[in-house]
């Protein structure tokens, strides 16, 4: 298999699947080292391919929603907070797509979260907890993309926030 046919598998790949696959997993499928596959990822999102990288893995952008509701809530709070914030939004059936902060110099930055229940919370914060979070450049301002099931789901993340002090106020 050739480079080109490799990364055009590899689109393919990430177009099928309804959930995020990893380099390693990639690898393994495709008979290539992971640094590879990094690299073909690298080189299909410069030649414009959507690829969104995930603590799962990596995602092709602009697939179906599969009927969810797309919705931003904006949040403030120091780290301490970061774990009951997010446990809201997932125990309430809402996945948490992105974080979101205004950076003074470089613009909006996103991270993406892809988080969908409390493991994957739980293993966030594992990852992340020799690193700030983005907010800490924001004074612990910042915004979420969720995925809510239904418009009540999102009603419900957005009272338990306001009660918990996690909603910037308007």
């Amino acid at each position: 298999m050739t480079a080109a046919e490799r990364r055009e598998e590899i689109l393919m790949r990430l177009g099928s699947c309804n959930a995020p696959v990893s380099a390693s997993v990639l690898a393994e499928e495709l008979g290539v080292s992971r640094q590879i596959i990094v690299g073909d990822v690298a080189l299909l999102r410069a030649g414009g391919a959507e690829i969104t990288a995930t603590p799962h893995g990596y995602t092709l952008a602009g697939k179906r929603e599969d009927g969810l509701l797309r919705r931003t809530v904006a949040c403030v709070h120091d780290a301490s907070g970061t774990e009951q914030e997010l446990n809201i939004m997932v125990d309430n059936g809402c996945t948490v797509v992105d974080v979101i902060v205004e950076h003074p110099v470089y613009g909006q930055l996103t991270g993406a979260l892809a988080l969908q229940n409390r493991y994957d919370v739980r293993c966030f914060l594992d990852r992340s907890a020799e690193a700030a979070p983005l907010s800490s450049l924001t004074d612990g301002i910042h915004l979420h993309t969720l995925l809510c099931p239904d418009a009540e789901s999102f009603a419900r993340v957005r009272r338990e926030l306001d009660a918990a002090g996690f909603l910037l106020p308007e």
